[in-house]
């Protein structure tokens, strides 16, 4: 059986909005160090933190998720 592994699309989606880390964590009153990491998939905000996001992104919270079969 194959495993799920979840990452986020936040850079990207960050990136086709014209929007910087800075940006973000200035919208989400999150340290730009904890953006960084979640763009980088080395950590995932919350369930609630990814509600933020989206909004403050202007999009349906599911374009931030991308899940992938390994």
């Amino acid at each position: 059986m194959s495993e799920r592994k979840v990452t986020n699309r936040i850079k990207v989606v960050l990136a086709e909005k014209g929007k910087t880390n800075r940006w973000l964590a200035e919208r989400i009153a999150k340290n730009e160090t904890t953006i960084s990491r979640w763009c980088s998939n080395k950590a995932q905000p919350s369930v609630e933190v990814f509600g933020l996001i989206a909004e403050a992104l202007d999009v349906d919270v599911r374009v931030l998720f991308n899940t992938t079969k390994e």
